[in-house]
């Protein structure tokens, strides 16, 4: 079982307690649920998006879309739209495509999470991995990372 170390790193030299579990070979958010048997609405996922400010990181639940409109207006923006993998792939170099964990900071990247995900006691993400999950206290992730929060699912 393995997290990207940058993050393994991070949330170590801060003492955050996490826990990491590992499940079978999984590629979209939906089978990372099932794989992992984690609730689609307890499941963290990052979609990159990209504004004129640049590419930042939007965490909301699995089983929801995000609302691009909405997050427009919470980022304060003119546009948004979703990046495409070749565009942030470069800003990730240590995680696999479609699993950077939600630390934006950990890549100079803005975070916006949706409310959903924001009231839940834990968050539960992939971290760098096809195989692997970590989950920690959201109260402990919201000091480290000070992500914006906001209706950002459809």
């Amino acid at each position: 079982m393995a997290i990207v170390r940058r993050l393994q790193q991070y949330l170590e030299e801060n003492r955050i307690p996490y826990r990491v579990s590992h499940h079978p070979e999984a590629f979209t958010s939906q089978e990372v649920a099932a794989a992992s048997h984690v609730s689609g609405k307890h499941l963290a996922k990052v979609v990159m998006v990209k504004s004129p400010d640049g590419l930042a990181m939007a965490v909301l639940s699995t089983r929801h879309p995000v609302d691009l409109d909405k997050l427009k207006v919470l980022m304060e923006v003119s546009e948004v739209a979703f990046a495409r993998e070749e565009e942030f792939a470069p800003l990730l170099p240590d995680c696999r495509p479609g699993t950077a964990p939600p630390f934006g900071n950990l890549y100079g990247r803005k975070v916006y999470v949706d409310r959903e995900i924001a009231s839940q006691s834990e968050l539960v993400f992939q971290a760098g991995t096809h195989e692997d999950l970590a989950s920690l206290a959201y109260a402990d992730f919201a000091r480290l990372v000070e992500p914006t929060v906001g209706d950002i699912a459809k």
